[in-house]
């Protein structure tokens, strides 16, 4: 046997030739594309590529259905009173424009709370702003049941506040939990499935108490089915509370996707709240979907809201069928809502979809201006659900765009801005629609709000569309694509060598196997 010695001198002198050839071959290739530059390259941008480990939990679904029950809950106690006004109206012995006020203090309220609660997500996160919303909804449907009394109609109102401040803590959640807890191939589906909670309980807003309190002479008997209706939207509101306590968690362990990856690296001293605001007002698409949005949902709840006026008018006594027309819109919405979220997540086509839903929406509100007066439910009852499916649909649309546009910044914030634009017009459109009813009926309020959905679409039509989280997704997906590729080839390299060491070893003592164990051992120590 040779020495030991003799076996290091014949590796290390192989070794050397192998490097010298590479380095050799690496002088007819194109700059930036050596194998002495790849190899390296592969090994030390690894640790700056931000790839983190991702992963989806089951319990995922059991947040969003948390979520949903709250949010249904809280819109069904937005409609209490709007969808059988003219029995309030007779009830608290008040004028229509007051039972208005018992739905739209939810959009006044929005408006100079909603900075203060985004700030709160921020800094508190997802699950202390539920818990609170959850309560809030909880303790103004207690108010309400005692409010069953011609003259309690200022304790209905309390009530209805306290429910309405629970609402901004519920409608700039949808997008956030979507993104703190889904993939990115279902994201958009479970922002519309958070959505749809609320347009479900706008559903059974619409359906339930015409149901529950007919409309009767007694005022005692009145008085009884009203009571009994609070306190079961009281019961249920409490059972949610309970659920939410126990059961609802912030963020999983690991992120679901990479963009949210990135997002949990940022650390909170480089985030500044005043300065997330400052840099979505300078957002101009962002800008541009907030008005066009807020055109949108604003017409849809001046519709929710004054729908028992509308169809009184045309067709007298058909309160149960008014909420039935209402529970159609919405029922559609909802139906729309998934389509659109499902089909976001398939195409990720953001702008094309937001465009041809919102040109459905305005030809939807047209065909039921138009067939509001022919003197056919029947009618009705299909026109509203055109209406609903693009129009209701329309809402999870507008958060994703929103998230997708102003990625990094808090889905919240977003979410919110959104919100409180729509809640703006949502006062504007109703007052003024029922104005304009009013004086010169239901064709003209509708024609009203069909001039304003057409701004909202040539508005849409101009919005730059640049998708920032899908474009960080995507980087990231490359860059990780890119790595083990560059690994993967290195090691095949590196192969290569090891078995060259290994021939020459069995070419120079063929008539010792055991010369394997030994070039194991050589290039183990070289680290090849």
């Amino acid at each position: 046997l040779f020495p030991m010695c003799w076996w290091d001198s014949i590796l290390n002198v192989f070794l050397s030739l192998q490097k010298a050839s590479l380095l050799e071959n690496n002088h007819h290739l194109p700059l930036g594309e050596s194998s002495d530059t790849l190899l390296p390259s592969a090994v030390d941008t690894a640790p700056l590529i931000p790839f983190m480990e991702t992963k989806l939990y089951k319990r995922r679904w059991v947040m969003l259905f948390i979520f949903s029950a709250y949010s249904m809950s809280n819109g069904f106690m937005w409609l209490q009173y709007g969808i059988i006004s003219n029995i309030f109206t007779r009830f608290y012995n008040t004028d229509t424009v007051a039972i208005d006020w018992l739905s739209m203090i939810y959009f006044l309220t929005y408006i100079p709370l909603i900075l203060p609660v985004m700030w709160v997500l921020d800094k508190r996160g997802m699950r202390d702003v539920v818990v609170v919303g959850s309560a809030l909804n909880c303790i103004g449907a207690w108010i309400k049941t005692s409010t069953a009394n011609p003259s309690m109609f200022s304790m209905a109102l309390l009530g209805q506040f306290v429910c309405s401040v629970a609402t901004v803590y519920i409608l700039s959640i949808p997008s956030k939990l979507a993104s703190l807890w889904f993939g990115l191939q279902e994201v958009s589906t479970a922002c519309s499935i958070g959505v749809l909670g609320n347009q479900m309980g706008i559903a059974i807003g619409f359906l339930i108490p015409p149901i529950l309190v007919p409309n009767v002479d007694d005022i005692n008997e009145l008085a009884y089915h009203i009571r009994i209706m609070f306190y079961i939207s009281a019961g249920v509101a409490t059972l949610i509370f309970i659920l939410v306590i126990i059961v609802f968690q912030e963020k999983p362990e690991l992120p679901p996707t990479q963009a949210q990856a990135q997002a949990r690296d940022i650390p909170p001293e480089q985030y500044s709240y005043t300065a997330s605001i400052l840099r979505l007002l300078c957002n101009k698409p962002f800008m541009l979907l907030v008005v066009s949005y807020g055109l949108n949902v604003g017409c849809f709840y001046a519709v929710s809201t004054l729908l028992n006026r509308m169809i009184i008018e045309h067709y007298p006594g058909e309160e149960v069928n008014a909420g039935r027309i209402g529970l159609t819109i919405v029922i559609a919405g909802m139906v729309g809502s998934l389509i659109c979220g499902i089909w976001l997540d398939k195409t990720k086509t953001y702008k094309q979809t937001t465009l041809v839903v919102y040109l459905l929406s305005l030809i939807g509100m047209l065909v039921y201006a138009f067939t509001l007066n022919l003197g056919h439910l029947w009618v009705v009852f299909i026109t509203g659900g055109i209406l609903g499916f693009f129009m209701t649909g329309y809402l999870p649309l507008g958060f994703e765009y929103a998230v997708e546009l102003t990625y990094p910044e808090s889905e919240g914030t977003s979410s919110g801005l959104l919100n409180c634009s729509a809640q703006i017009f949502g006062i504007i459109f109703t007052i003024a629609q029922g104005k304009i009813i009013d004086a010169w009926g239901t064709l003209a309020g509708n024609i009203f709000l069909s001039v304003f959905l057409l701004i909202g679409t040539i508005m849409t039509g101009f919005i730059k569309s640049e998708l920032r989280r899908q474009k960080a997704n995507l980087q990231a997906e490359v860059q990780t694509q890119s790595v083990s590729t560059s690994v993967c080839a290195t090691w095949s390299q590196r192969w290569d060598l090891q078995n060259n060491v290994k021939r020459e070893c069995v070419r120079s003592r063929p008539e010792f196997p055991s010369c394997l164990l030994l070039c194991n051992s050589h290039y183990s120590a070289a680290g090849i």
